[in-house]
């Protein structure tokens, strides 16, 4: 099998899935950590479990061929929200680099599939 970009966009989007549909299932389960931050940014209880579904939209649509767009259009609104969220409350590196590493498998997907 030769490799090009749209098989290794496919694979990139396949991974990028997963790492929201993990991100989302946390979310939704809500550990103590998750929930403080949820309260210390000002968010209500049930924005969590939004959050949490949206990444789990992301995640479904990112693994179609034919939705893949509206998932990573998706995925790159959360991660926009994520990393304004992040950077309004001053958050150190070690929380931005994750939403930093997100943001940044989303755009290279995108542009892959472009």
């Amino acid at each position: 099998m030769a490799w090009n970009s749209a098989s290794f966009g496919s694979i990139l989007a396949m991974i990028v899935a997963v790492l929201f549909a993990v991100a989302g299932a946390v979310n939704l389960a809500g550990p103590g950590a998750v929930k403080r931050d949820f309260a210390r940014w000002g968010y209500p209880a049930w924005f969590r479990l939004l959050c949490g579904a949206l990444e789990l939209l992301s995640a479904a649509l990112l693994f179609g061929q034919q939705t893949r767009v509206l998932g990573l259009t998706l995925a790159g609104a959360i991660m926009v929200a994520a990393l304004f969220t992040l950077l309004r409350n001053r958050e150190p590196f070690g929380h931005l680099a994750p939403a930093l590493i997100f943001s940044t498998l989303v755009v290279v997907t995108a542009v892959l599939r472009g």
